[in-house]
């Protein structure tokens, strides 16, 4: 490619959302390194300015929460001024949280914490900014839209009700989505991780476990835990998602859904083909074995 050449080549402009640190981090990192600019949600300066000083001039920190629907529209007049014609040629709803625990013992807040984030801040996002996705007049390509969902979104075991509601409710989004934008000819496709080698796991032994103290679920609670943070940290590398979004985001015809687990027959397609009742008794096995029953 000449030097004119390469002047004349549009940015290919994507935005993430959480981009702090683990799964969006390391897209952000990835995808720059491909030659992309990065627009990174993070809910604090001090993140913004270490993010950016890690990743460099094709990083642009946006400050707001998924949840602040005036601050996600102050970032979208950000972006719109700094894209101008060249548009979004991805968005990355990576944004997410997860509050483990029986359902009977969570608060009504807890959960509804857990779908304000990975529901609603998903389509409040995605309603703000879907318009610079859409082709200009023939100028463009339109974007697409990657919703990181996770095994969750499709099996759901104890201790982890709230957090798969809120991606089961993804996925119907997401499958909705895919349908609607058609017309627009923007694809929307789901990410679904397994457990994944991030610094969540470090924080993971802080997580508040004394309201299940002196519940039934007290020992296989306390226990669930230790395993996920196991299971975690010993999960797969956080490159094999950045690898899979930049797949999704640049192959001619993606997949409307990309499982990123180890042993994928044991760890999504078994459970989805096992008759609920059978997926019951392993899950109630597991259960009983972590309460030492």
């Amino acid at each position: 490619m000449t030097h004119d050449e390469h002047l004349m080549t549009p940015t290919k402009h994507i935005l993430i959302t959480g981009s702090s640190t683990g799964i969006g981090y390391d897209a952000a990192r990835d995808l720059i390194a491909h030659g992309y600019h990065v627009f990174g949600s993070v809910r604090k300066q001090a993140d913004a300015d270490r993010v950016k000083n890690a990743l460099g001039e094709q990083f642009t920190p946006l400050l707001f929460d998924v949840t602040d629907e005036a601050a996600v529209k102050t970032a979208v007049a950000q972006v719109t001024e700094t894209v101008g014609q060249d548009g979004l040629f991805g968005l990355i709803n990576n944004a997410g949280i997860a509050v483990p625990g029986p359902l009977m013992h969570l608060t009504l807040e807890q959960v509804r914490w857990q779908l304000e984030v990975n529901v609603i801040g998903v389509l409040s996002v995605t309603q703000a900014f879907w318009r610079l996705l859409k082709a200009a007049n023939g100028s463009r390509s339109p974007g697409r839209i990657i919703n990181i969902s996770s095994v969750s979104g499709r099996t759901a075991y104890p201790f982890f009700g709230a957090y798969a509601a809120s991606k089961h409710a993804l996925e119907a989004l997401t499958d909705t989505l895919r349908r609607e934008m058609s017309i627009y000819d923007i694809k929307v496709i789901g990410i679904n991780p397994g457990p994944i080698q991030t610094p969540i796991w470090d924080k993971a032994e802080e997580i508040d476990s004394s309201p299940f103290i002196g519940t039934d679920y007290e020992k296989a609670a306390l226990n669930t835990q230790k395993y996920i943070i196991e299971r975690g940290r010993n999960g797969m590398p956080v490159t094999a998602v950045s690898d899979t979004i930049r797949q999704a985001l640049e192959s001619k015809r993606p997949r409307a859904r990309y499982p990123v687990v180890r042993q994928k027959w044991l760890n999504w397609l078994l459970p989805q083909w096992l008759p609920d009742r059978w997926l019951d008794r392993i899950a109630i096995r597991l259960l009983l074995e972590r309460d030492g029953a």
